[in-house]
């Protein structure tokens, strides 16, 4: 997946220190998320699905949870519009789950709505705080 990198490569330092103020000026407007259009273009993700994990999470996933495979990851998806970082881990993947489940032309243009009206809210972006996924 394509993206604006937004944090100092230094692996070292803790997430919340290795962002610079480009970085967080392209987290703060979302548009980090420009260059996933190429992954659009390409056929390997849609506008709206569950956003794509980090690789390393798969062998963590329930049976439940890797049914979010079954439809192409978005650049924005239900789980964004309804909480984003400030929700625990499983109750994305309830949200991710709805979507699979509820997929449909209505549920698309819902989201789309809300993720425009959230881009331009511009909340402070608290996914540097966000905890490590580590199972359920």
């Amino acid at each position: 997946m394509w993206k604006f990198r937004t944090l100092l490569s230094d692996e070292e330092l803790p997430v919340v220190e290795r962002s610079f103020i480009w970085g967080k000026f392209l987290r703060y407007t979302s548009l980090d998320e420009l260059p996933q259009l190429w992954n659009i273009l390409k056929g390997d993700m849609s506008f709206i699905g569950p956003r794509p994990l980090p690789e390393a999470y798969l062998p963590l996933y329930s049976q439940a949870q890797i049914k979010r495979h079954e439809v192409k990851p978005g650049v924005t998806g239900w789980a964004q519009v309804n909480g984003r970082s400030s929700i625990p881990w499983q109750k994305k993947f309830e949200l991710d789950l709805y979507y699979v489940n509820n997929i449909s032309f209505k549920l698309d243009l819902i989201i789309l709505a809300r993720t425009l009206s959230l881009m331009f809210s511009f909340k402070k972006d608290l996914s540097l705080a966000e905890e490590t996924f580590k199972g359920n």
